[in-house]
């Protein structure tokens, strides 16, 4: 009952999102532009520039591209002897492969961690972020159906967060300061970021639409973006050198639902964006069963 509890308040400002959605019918690209474009650069910054810069970056870098490429890895096999297109094998694993540790995972590790595991759970979300620009944009373009053109380079040049986090890493790097009216400002904005982005998770869950069912192959993404990925993380875990604390969060962030992300990109490339938005949702709702049994498990 505590760590269900811990997900109440979570999905109380979820709530918020969606039920304001659903009512005022607002405009979610610009309150989502609000949280990419100004409010996370400013989280990031804030993560980079006050916490020590350690050998933990290159381990969580490398836990997050091993776990993506196992996971990507068992979708294409899975694809491989159901015989499906390519457009059904890349929407299987942009909802399999790609977890929500930004508008979710991180709130969450604040939450159940404090700021001692918060720090770490930025780091990952700027990391997820850099994979979902690149791996995943590829991933969905290769499903594409249209006459869309992948450009990565370009997708990861427009992500701000990128930006907010080597000035902060360079800052901390070189031992400047920045001036303490400015360092206030930083606070105050990377303070409104979380619940920010979680409201227009619930915003984007509101805009979802669970037509055309495919109930077989859903539950199949949803055993490995539920339970498969974070098993798969917890072995990697054993190979990490790092405190046990991060060793939790890199599991409970494996565990995350399926990444809001992959239906923008789903939709941009026509990579069976219905499948898609409906793991989105669905695997949203399911984790409120399986993120308790990951808690009792890993704490």
């Amino acid at each position: 009952m505590g760590t269900f509890s811990v997900l109440l308040p979570i999905f109380g400002v979820f709530a918020l999102g969606f039920i304001g959605m659903k009512l005022l019918k607002m405009e979610v690209k610009s309150i989502s532009t609000l949280a990419i474009y100004i409010l996370s650069p400013f989280l990031a910054f804030q993560t980079f520039y006050q916490n020590p810069i350690n050998i933990d970056y290159l381990y969580l870098s490398i836990y997050l591209l091993v776990l993506c490429i196992a996971c990507i890895s068992i979708c294409y096999l899975i694809g491989y002897f159901k015989k499906w297109d390519k457009q059904n094998t890349s929407g299987f694993i942009l909802a399999s492969s790609f977890m929500n540790n930004g508008n979710y995972g991180t709130p969450l590790v604040l939450l159940i961690f404090g700021q001692e595991g918060f720090h770490y759970a930025v780091i990952l979300m700027v990391l997820q972020q850099l994979i979902m620009c690149t791996i995943g944009i590829y991933v969905a373009a290769q499903g594409s159906q249209g006459d869309q053109e992948l450009s990565p380079i370009k997708e990861v040049a427009k992500v701000p967060i990128v930006y907010g986090s080597l000035l902060g890493m360079a800052l901390n790097a070189m031992h400047l300061t920045i001036p303490t009216q400015i360092e206030t400002v930083v606070d105050m904005v990377a303070a409104a970021a979380i619940p920010i982005i979680m409201i227009v998770l619930g915003m984007q869950l509101a805009t979802i639409s669970l037509k055309k069912l495919e109930v077989g192959k859903l539950s199949v993404a949803l055993l490995i973006r539920l339970a498969i990925a974070p098993l798969i993380a917890y072995v990697i875990t054993l190979f990490m050198p790092v405190d046990e604390v991060v060793k939790q969060i890199m599991i409970l962030m494996a565990a995350m639902p399926t990444a809001a992300n992959t239906t923008m990109y789903a939709v941009q490339f026509n990579a069976k964006p219905d499948f898609v938005s409906s793991a989105t949702l669905v695997s949203t709702i399911l984790s409120i069963i399986t993120l308790p049994i990951i808690l009792a498990i890993i704490l």
